[in-house]
């Protein structure tokens, strides 16, 4: 399959090296410099659970590009700059592999071809031009967006995405929704509690930082069932408990952001629980 990884960031970089190293997979990464000049002379090299090189094709123009699949893996704040950008070239699907909510919508507005929404709980940490730390296995999940009956395409991207080891799962339109507002839900209680008080995310796993956690984890609940996305509160609870075990030693997206100084993605994950609590009259303090 001919893949295009828009957004060669820490998980872009990651799912990106995974792929190429299937043979009959062709990978253009899309990025920024210094990191796509790094990638040309040297390759991408990946460490952590496992180390190896691969050489995909790179750039720094996501305009008048063609293949089967792009995988959006750009910060949420980027989704319509890129979204503008694929909408030049030719793809038979797009899929966003984001955190927040709100970038499938924003893809489908200028996309003609099926938008598949994506989750997975990889770990990566792009620190260094050409380089991309794997820091755990984790799982992969897509189903289809716009259209909600593209399940089909969805099945194509997940026999991709096996080929390379990813061991994924595929959803349908209702599933996959229940799976974004779920992690959601952990984004939403992990990563701006740990970005705010400057700890890694097993702080969390008990008081004071657990009596933080699991309330913002039901209000995600209540706002999902009001939006129509069937959410059990005790269950999301469990869920994000569950997440914050399995990364207990993990810096979360947000606190890296914050302690970089760069822009987070609050607007796309609590911001949007907010938004929609309030369109909907839920209680979300």
């Amino acid at each position: 399959m001919d893949i295009v990884v828009f957004g060669a960031g820490s998980i872009g970089s990651l799912f990106g090296a995974l792929l190429a190293r299937v043979p009959d997979h062709s990978v253009t990464l899309v990025g920024r410099e210094p990191h796509v000049a790094a990638v040309r002379d040297a390759g991408l090299r990946v460490t952590g659970v496992d180390e190896f090189v691969v050489r995909p094709a790179v750039t720094t123009d996501g305009t008048d590009l063609s293949a089967d699949l792009a995988l959006v893996t750009v910060k949420a704040f980027d989704t319509e700059a890129a979204a503008e950008e694929l909408a030049t070239g030719a793809f038979r699907a797009v899929c966003s592999l984001q955190n927040g909510m709100g970038n499938e919508e924003t893809l489908a507005r200028h996309l003609e071809c099926p938008v598949l929404a994506g989750t997975t709980s990889y770990g990566a940490v792009r620190d260094s031009p050409g380089t991309v730390a794997w820091n755990g296995r984790g799982d992969v999940v897509v189903g289809p967006w716009e259209p909600t009956d593209a399940t089909g395409v969805a099945e194509e991207v997940g026999e991709a995405f096996a080929a390379a080891d990813l061991s994924p799962a595929v959803e349908d339109a209702a599933g996959i929704r229940r799976r974004l507002w779920r992690k959601l839900a952990a984004n939403a209680a992990i990563n701006p509690t740990t970005a705010l008080a400057r700890v890694e995310n097993g702080a969390l796993g008990d008081p004071p930082g657990s009596d933080l956690v699991e309330p913002i984890a039901r209000e995600v609940a209540a706002t999902a069932r009001a939006s129509g996305v069937d959410l059990d509160a005790d269950e999301t609870a469990t869920a994000v408990t569950e997440v914050v075990d399995a990364t207990a030693a993990n810096e979360s997206s947000m606190y890296r952001d914050v302690a970089r100084g760069r822009r987070t993605e609050i607007d796309v994950i609590n911001g949007y629980v907010v938004e929609q609590a309030r369109e909907h009259g839920i209680d979300v303090p």
